[in-house]
């Protein structure tokens, strides 16, 4: 048997963790646009989550480790430091895939309680493109669909999901489940350079039409509002219309929350494409990652204001705060700050 230790001289480094090691050593599975795929074998695939802010759910669940639309704003880039890889396009070019996710979610779902609130694909999108072929998601929704009484929601940009509608309509009989559709902005030239490999805002919207025509509670997210980018009355209107005529059932939004792990990738995008914005966001986000009392309560009152007129409903109607995606605030708590499996 090869001497792994030999092959990988970093494992032998005092404090690196075994999550680290499994990465390390994980075969190259495929490749693709500049992109790895490699399995990783997790000891868990729920995690729970820990909140001060009234989380509507308390679990989470991530089937891969990085994302490959590399969206410029993602928080979710720290995670790839628990693999010890540093580099900020690491995330969106080296991706894990947990290949025995639906056997631990099995025996994990046997332990929870029905009426457990579950929320898939806080961190990395559950649909982006290796999904195709790994179907690991799919093999989530299959254990979902086996049993009853659990609050899951689905959070994602692809159209990809429309796929497992048959898996979605039979969880949705018996679980409450919510699909949210992340649509950052409806300029298509805006979107492609602040999330490359996405699909486009149209795709998204159309991936709404479709899961409401099949009877699922979708929405959309509107997230995250980026100061001088996407905040404007004009720009969050224009989802909004678009997520009225697919007959959304909520539109609901957050601001952008920029962990100093992601300020590097986004703060470039900015100098590259908004070079008058950069001096207001390094001193927006110099001393916080999250913007201030009196810039969240401006946009949730526009928020709410555009969904009033355009007929759109809440994401929680008993939770009337601004909602959440990859990016924003409340979003940023959907995992601990500590490595998840």
């Amino acid at each position: 048997m090869a001497n792994i230790a030999a092959l990988f001289p970093i494992l032998d480094q005092p404090g690196f963790s075994p999550l680290a090691r499994a990465a390390a050593v994980a075969p190259l599975d495929s490749t693709g646009c500049l992109t790895e795929y490699r399995p990783l074998t997790s000891r868990s695939i729920l995690t729970k989550t820990a909140s001060t802010r009234g989380l509507p759910f308390t679990h989470s669940i991530n089937p891969y480790r990085g994302c490959e639309f590399a969206c410029r704003y993602c928080y979710a880039r720290y995670t790839h430091e628990f693999l010890e890889l540093k580099a900020p396009e690491d995330f969106e070019r080296k991706i894990y895939f947990k290949h025995n996710a639906a056997w631990l979610l099995r025996q994990e779902l046997a332990r929870l309680k029905p009426g457990a609130e579950i929320a898939l694909g806080t961190a990395t999108d559950p649909y982006q493109p290796i999904e195709r072929k790994q179907r690991i998601t799919r093999s989530l929704l299959e254990v979902f669909a086996g049993h009853r009484g659990f609050r899951l929601g689905i959070v994602t940009k692809s159209a990809l999901i429309v796929r497992d509608l048959d898996l979605l309509q039979r969880i949705a009989a018996h679980n409450k489940l919510t699909v949210h559709v992340t649509v950052t902005t409806m300029n298509a030239k805006l979107a492609r350079i602040l999330e490359p490999r996405a699909p486009t805002p149209d795709l998204r919207m159309k991936t709404v039409a479709r899961l409401r025509q099949a009877g699922l509670r979708t929405g959309v997210m509107c997230s995250p509002l980026m100061p001088g980018i996407t905040d404007s009355r004009a720009s969050i209107a224009a989802v909004a219309r678009a997520a009225a005529q697919a007959d959304a059932s909520f539109l609901a939004a957050g601001a952008l929350f920029l962990k100093p792990c992601s300020q590097p990738t986004f703060l470039d995008f900015v100098r590259e494409h908004f070079p008058g914005q950069l001096a207001g966001y390094r001193r927006r986000y110099g001393a916080s990652a999250f913007v201030s009392a009196e810039y969240k309560k401006r946009v949730g009152e526009l928020v709410d204001s555009i969904c009033r007129e355009h007929k759109l409903g809440r994401r929680y109607s008993e939770q009337p705060e601004l909602g959440a995606a990859a990016g924003t605030e409340q979003a940023a708590e959907m995992q601990p700050c500590l490595p998840f499996q």
